[in-house]
Parts: C-alpha cells; structure tokens; sequence
C-alpha cells in the first residue's frame, strides 16, 4: 500500500505509545494524517508533544464522520484500544475505506523473519525473555509491540538477518488475522478467560488468540502450550510446524520441564539447562514460560549458547511479579498486570510459597471474566485481602464472603491500601499488589496502578529501612 499521499485517520491517539508511532510513520512518509480521538487535548498532550513539528491535523473531543468516509480518508488506522464493532470501523466498513492496525502495517514492511507471542498471560514474560536471549545472539535484536514500543518506528532500518520479536495483543492479532498475516515463529503462552467485554465470549477470545497460527505455513514454526487445552486446539488450525512446550516430554520436537531441570529438543540438537531459580520465572507458569522462550528461540534460528545465557540472566519483567524490595522484613512485589484471574492465581501460588502470610491488594474494574479461581485460591492459602474500589470488586467481595475470607476496604486509593497492609504485616510476610481486575476508574491505567504501588513501597522504606 502507498503512503505517499495516502490520506489516513489514525483512530485513537492514546498515551501508551501505539498511536504515535503510527502517526509519526505515515506523516513522516508523506502521509496526509488526521488524527481523532474521543479525549480533549489536555489529556494528550504528552502524546502530542511527541508528534511536534509534523504536518498532522488534529480532531480531539469528538469524531467527524468524514473523517471515516472517502471525503477525508483512504485509510482508517485503527489504535488496539479501538473495539473492533466501533460505529466508526462499521462507518468506514460501509464506504469502502480499507482499515489497517499498526500490525498490519509493520508485517509486510519488514524485512526480516518475525517471531510472534500472545497468549493470556506470560506473553510479555515470554517476549521480554525472548529479547534477553536474542540480544544474547545479536546486539541489535528487536523487541517492540504490545510493550509501549512501536514496531513502525524501527522498520525502516531492519536487516533481513535482523532478529525481530513482536508481542501481539488480541486486538492486534485480530488485524493480523483480516490481512492474512502471521509470524514465521509464532508462541502461544495460553489461553485463558480475559477481556470478554471486548468480545462475543469466551470461545470468540480464545479463537482470536489462535488466529496468530491461522495463517501461517508449511515453512514456519507453531510454538505452543501442550499442557492447556485451548490451546491445543490450534493445532488443527495452522499448516506450520508444531513444537510443543509443556511438562511432559513430546514425542518429537519441543520442550519439556522434569525434576532434573529443562530440555529443549530442535532438529538433532538436545540442550539441557538447570530449573530457574528466579522469582520472575517460579513455579509450573514460569517455567513453562522459560520452556516457551527457548523453544521458540531455537526455532527462530538461535544457538544454544545464547538461550543459556539469556534464560540464565533472565531479571523479569517491569509490572509482572516485580520484586520491589524488602522494609522491616516484608517483601513487596509489583504485580500490576495481573489483571485476568489466572495471572492472579499464579501470582498466590509463587507467593504463598515464599511469604508467610500474603497481603494482597486486589479488586478493580470489571472485564467480565469469572473471579472464582482468585477467590478460591486465596481462601486456600494464608492470604490477607486489602480491596481497591471498582465495579468488578463487590462480586469479588460476594465470592470472599461465601469462603469464610475477611478483609479490609474498599478502598478508594491506593495509599489507604497500602496503609491498611503495613499497618499488620510482620517479618516474613509479603505484601503485593495482584489487583486480578482492570485498573479503570481510579486509575489512567495498570501502569499508573503500579507505579502508586511502587512510590506507596519508596516512601514506606524510607521510614523501615532494614
């Protein structure tokens, strides 16, 4: 598709960085961009800031519907916060204009072999593992996508040999799946239920995970979860090569996890490394996450020596089971994006073996999804509940009644959360926010969620050094 000339509205700026690499790309191009959004400037203008000096028309606080008819656009760019039955997609549907995603834009302008993750949680673990071990191979590895990185700002300079990895969202698979694109190795962490308000149920999320295969072939690779059964399904739907990960050992090619550590099995090759120590990587998630990593390094091209190296290095992840620190003998931990129960589930399983008594701050906005797994595993281990406010939180205080499960708030901030779990927690506790829910409302986002936490946790240590 030519730029050059090319009028686009890019629907949804955003502040998360999606929208602006977007704009930047086809304005710099030579693109004629519009871009619209629902919110007034003032609430991006750290966005905008970042577009200065670029011949970009701006309509702010509302949309124009000509903005998605052919009498101002060729192209709509849809932003992923964009729900996919927006009036304004159905507008732009209806008078023949092409609708594009950052995704869709970057596959087919770069020159390099792609290397996919989605999945319902682990897959910023995963993608974030990836990018240690192929930096472990090669310096100038690429690691963008669902990360608040945009992939379009680096296209232009990839190398054919260049490695590149991609975290791909939902939304984003979904262009990926209306253009008939897909990576040439691609992972799927796992599929569980989340973000049902976006889509037709559960089955429709689930299928919309998958797609990242759908299009794949005989020449690529399928890296995926042979322990959920969701995923699992994929395999009938993909021509690639299949290399399952998981803690039985496959009958061919893949990665399995025992008591003697990790193996990984590509071609003739069979490396074998020690079970990961990190909190970042604990319990069967995390090691399934290492396994996936791996495997999916091996596939891409990879040697060996580098998937040690990396996995070996391995820190974690910003937001994902952060380890903050300690004050007076308690561990915090930043687990912000776990906002679908079963990253919730995960985090007060890895916990509930390292603390005493785990003091979790949860409770949000409401996506949807079914909080009975989080209510239950925390009535089964030694957790202490500290509730933030939102729509999804009183059921979730309905689900801790029925099991006999105290608790404090809600809260309607997060210091008065924090308070209320310093002011009882001992030596050997540790207190973690694993919210299980999304952050609107009280919060600009999960990220603005976590960073309350973490600056609740700096002013803390500054009075309970140890």
């Amino acid at each position: 598709m030519r730029i050059d000339g090319t009028r686009f509205t890019v629907l949804g700026l955003g502040i998360l960085g999606g929208g602006v690499g977007v704009a930047r790309y086809l304005a710099s191009h030579g693109g004629v961009v519009t871009v619209t959004d629902m919110r007034p400037a003032d609430q991006l203008q750290t966005s905008i800031d970042q577009l200065q000096g670029l011949p970009i028309t701006y309509h702010l606080g509302d949309h124009l519907d000509a903005d998605f008819t052919r009498a101002n656009a060729d192209v709509v760019v849809r932003n992923p916060g964009v729900r996919r039955w927006s009036p304004y997609l159905k507008l732009a549907r209806e008078n023949d204009v092409r609708i594009e995603m950052e995704m869709s834009l970057f596959f087919p302008r770069c020159a390099a072999p792609i290397l996919g993750i989605t999945g319902t949680k682990g897959k910023t673990t995963v993608s974030t593992l990836i990018g240690e071990i192929m930096r472990a191979w090669r310096a100038d590895a690429i690691l963008a996508g669902n990360m608040g990185v945009s992939a379009l700002a680096v296209v232009d300079d990839i190398q054919p040999d260049q490695p590149v990895a991609i975290e791909l969202s939902s939304w984003q698979l979904e262009a990926l799946d209306e253009h008939g694109l897909a990576p040439h190795v691609a992972v799927i962490t796992n599929i569980s239920p989340d973000h049902l308000d976006a889509y037709d149920g559960y089955e429709d999320y689930a299928a919309t995970k998958r797609s990242i295969a759908r299009h794949q072939t005989a020449s690529d690779y399928l890296v995926y979860n042979a322990d959920d059964a969701d995923t699992v399904k994929v395999v009938d739907q993909t021509e690639a090569r299949l290399l399952p990960f998981g803690l039985r050992e496959p009958d061919g090619d893949g990665a399995w996890a025992d008591a003697t550590g990790m193996h990984f099995r590509f071609g003739r090759k069979l490396l074998e490394l020690p079970l990961p120590t990190q909190l970042s990587l604990s319990g069967e998630h995390g090691l399934r996450n290492a396994l996936a990593a791996g495997l999916a390094c091996l596939a891409y091209g990879a040697p060996a020596e580098a998937v040690t190296a990396g996995i070996a290095g391995f820190r974690g992840v910003e937001n994902r089971l952060e380890e903050l620190g300690t004050a007076n003998g308690v561990i915090w931990v930043n687990d912000t994006s776990a906002t679908a129960p079963a990253a919730a589930v995960h985090a007060i399983d890895v916990l509930g073996k390292r603390a005493n008594t785990v003091h979790v701050i949860a409770g949000g906005a409401d996506k949807q999804t079914d909080l009975t797994p989080f209510a239950d595993v925390v009535a089964s281990n030694n957790v202490a509940v500290y509730l933030l406010d939102g729509t999804a939180t009183p059921a979730f205080m309905s689900m801790l009644d029925a099991r006999g499960v105290g608790y404090a708030g809600p809260f309607d901030a997060m210091a008065a959360a924090v308070d209320a779990a310093t002011a009882v927690a001992q030596p050997g506790d540790a207190i973690a926010l694993v919210p299980g829910c999304a952050s609107f409302g009280m919060f600009r986002n999960e990220f603005d969620r976590g960073n309350q936490f973490k600056n609740a946790f700096a002013a803390y240590q500054e009075t309970h050094r140890d």
